[in-house]
């Protein structure tokens, strides 16, 4: 199991400030622009950032101080801040550890290629150039504009909201500025929505060039429902359906998610419907927008409501019950 503590040399109760203090004595040693050609230094530079990369999220942190670097029950951590784990939350995706970066993006002697590197193509929540401009920009070693810290926040919504979309009022930290944050139709839960420039303040260099400001990452959890699920574009529903009528046929009252718009539904059960059996009723899913191949104009369409049918059997039986249950046996039924 990776200690990150260790590796960068600092307590386990150490700051943020302290973290980074870290990482820079050891990026500015093991750097490969200073230490070309030398396989031992990059790995110990990709060691040091896989740590801070950790370490320096206030998520990620927690998580790996109550599980470590295997994650729970062995099931591993994510890039993205995450674990996935039997009974864990939903829309953690990975398993590969928090070992499981990508830093194909670095070379040596030319810095990053694009916005720093992470896992699958996706950036870390830190800019690593604006770390390193510090000590490995031009001007003689001056310091260098810098770019801020991201912020991150948590913030739950129903289910109902996560499949129609909804907004959001959010603090901002302690400079008490509100921001209004739309969430998008069909969000899963876990996913980040990033709000450019509303992170950390920047620093401004020594060339007085300013700083900009770091970003603001909305992590959103979603409640389960006690009736509905989320497969994909559709919504899924467990339908409880007494057995003559499973037999003979009837019709059902379904209520929807969101009965201001989409009302109840009156569903025809099929003489014949068989426990598990799925019933489609189409247009009443999640809603997912769709661009034209050569308008481009984007239209809205929906997904549909899956209906699985759960056919309930008797416990006990009346006698008369039991007698017309004797005569279909005799139709061989």
């Amino acid at each position: 199991m990776k200690d990150y503590y260790k590796t960068l040399g600092v307590e386990k109760g150490a700051s943020k400030e302290d973290l980074k203090k870290a990482f820079y004595k050891l990026a500015h040693k093991y750097h490969p622009d200073v230490n070309k050609n030398n396989p031992e230094s990059a790995k110990k530079f990709k060691e040091a950032s896989e740590a801070y990369a950790i370490l320096s999220d206030d998520t990620k942190r927690a998580q790996y101080d109550r599980f470590g670097s295997a994650g729970p029950g062995g099931a591993g951590f994510n890039s993205q801040g995450g674990y996935s784990g039997a009974g864990g939350f939903q829309g953690f995706n990975g398993g590969q550890g928090f070992g499981g970066f990508d830093f194909s993006q670095f070379t040596q002697g030319g810095g990053f290629n694009g916005q720093g590197f992470g896992q699958n193509g996706q950036s870390f929540e830190f800019d690593l150039g604006d770390l390193f401009g510090e000590f490995f920009g031009g001007g003689g070693g001056r310091r260098r504009a810098r770019k801020g810290m991201n912020v991150t926040v948590d913030v739950q919504i129903s289910f109902k909201d996560s499949i129609f979309g909804t907004e959001k009022e959010l603090s901002i930290g302690g400079r008490r500025e509100k921001l209004v944050v739309k969430i998008p139709p069909g969000i899963e839960s876990g996913q980040g929505l990033r709000v450019a420039g509303k992170g950390e303040p920047g620093e401004n260099g020594a060339d007085g060039r300013q700083g900009v400001p770091g970003d603001l990452i909305v992590r959103v959890w979603v409640e389960e429902h006690p009736n509905f699920r989320k497969e994909g574009f559709n919504l899924v529903m467990d339908l409880p359906v007494k057995l003559t009528t499973a037999i003979a046929g009837g019709t059902v009252e379904i209520k929807t998610l969101n009965p201001e718009v989409d009302g109840t539904i009156e569903l025809k059960i099929p003489a014949g419907t068989s426990h598990g059996e799925i019933l489609r009723i189409k247009g009443k899913g999640v809603p997912y927008e769709i661009r034209g191949a050569f308008t481009g104009n984007a239209h809205e369409k929906r997904g549909d409501l899956l209906v699985v049918t759960h056919v309930q059997m008797p416990k006990k039986l009346s006698k008369n019950a039991q007698r017309l249950v004797d005569e279909l046996k005799g139709e061989g039924i």
